[in-house]
């Protein structure tokens, strides 16, 4: 396992570090196997929120005893003082931990500045030692500029993989140019991309950026593991891989992130918005089940109430690519003869 320092934090972190969205699909005992696997193969840095219903508990209970080898992130959504309070104490109960080394505000509609009162919450906060660095994230390109020009955070966390756009980049640089850490998530494009070797052969060479990969299973970690081992160059091949992706993903794809949720019609946008990739780049046999055959029928059910597409953070046009998927899918259906 490489390290590099993140940011001005001064913490030395594994160049792979442990996103803990998914284990909150994992029972305790699986969750547990997963992140002391990941621990025991060099990863230090894990990043959770909470928001992420039990994921902050799974890792207290995996991590606890070792909490003074390893580095934790973790965010707060609220819109105010007392929710500040209120989450920052649970997080620290439920990590066991008396500090957290990088808080987070959870993608804010608008960045705390200096005076702002939740942006005091943090500096006091850290003045108790209950946090040690702040932090922000976003999908934004508006609000993470805001962030980096304040000169307020020590890490921005932000979409970026090997898909990324080239403003994506230039933002992800200037971090390092003003000594903060970056945090890319998203590395897969939520699943999206298959292989973690391109992403990690295209962001290596920025230092201070840090991929959290999304684990959800034993597999994947090994994946990465052995990536850190021999680390991919970013040569011809690889090149010639994301020319490939761009192609087939293109601009206007859904990165599954879930800021559109919830639906007043119960759809399950997030996945039926990008059910086309899913079904050619995933495990197709698994998206044609009877279950998700009726999770894609509830688009009929769209009233197109546009609160998905204002929540998008990427300006996607949410219910038109929800139609569209629905069509794809049937057709889909069709050709492979499933009723």
């Amino acid at each position: 396992m490489q390290y590099t320092q993140l940011g001005r934090t001064g913490l030395v972190v594994s160049r792979s570090s442990f996103g803990a969205l998914p284990i909150q699909r994992l029972s305790v005992s699986e969750a547990g196997r997963l992140l002391r696997k990941a621990f025991d193969g060099g990863i230090n840095f894990f990043d959770t929120a909470r928001a992420y219903s039990d994921s902050e508990e799974k890792i207290g209970i995996a991590l606890g005893d070792v909490r003074d080898k390893m580095f934790i992130a973790t965010k707060t959504q609220t819109k105010t003082p007392e929710g500040f309070w209120k989450d920052l104490e649970k997080s620290l109960s439920l990590l066991k931990t008396d500090h957290i080394d990088i808080y987070q505000f959870h993608n804010p509609a608008k960045v705390p500045l200096s005076g702002d009162a939740l942006y005091q919450c943090a500096l006091e906060a850290r003045a108790q030692g209950k946090i040690r660095f702040i932090g922000v994230t976003n999908h934004g390109i508006d609000n993470g500029w805001t962030a980096i020009t304040s000169g307020l955070y020590d890490t921005l966390q932000f979409p970026l993989s090997a898909l990324s756009s080239q403003k994506e980049i230039d933002m992800a640089k200037a971090c390092g140019e003003h000594g903060m850490g970056f945090i890319a998530m998203k590395a897969l494009c939520g699943g999206l991309l298959t292989s973690a070797a391109p992403t990690m052969a295209f962001l290596r060479p920025l230092e201070h950026v840090v991929p959290i990969w999304g684990f959800q299973k034993a597999e994947e970690i090994n994946e990465v593991l052995t990536l850190e081992k021999n680390p991919p160059l970013f040569d011809g091949e690889i090149r010639a891989r994301i020319e490939r992706d761009r192609a087939d993903l293109g601009g206007d794809f859904c990165r599954g992130c879930g800021y559109c949720q919830p639906c007043a019609k119960n759809i399950e946008i997030n996945n039926c918005a990008r059910m086309p990739l899913l079904l050619r780049r995933a495990v197709w046999q698994n998206y044609v089940t009877p279950e998700w055959q009726a999770k894609m029928a509830l688009i009929e059910e769209c009233i197109d109430c546009g609160l998905c597409r204002s929540r998008c953070p990427y300006g996607l046009d949410c219910p038109a690519l929800l139609r569209a998927s629905l069509k794809d899918y049937r057709e889909f259906l069709a050709g492979k003869g499933t009723a």
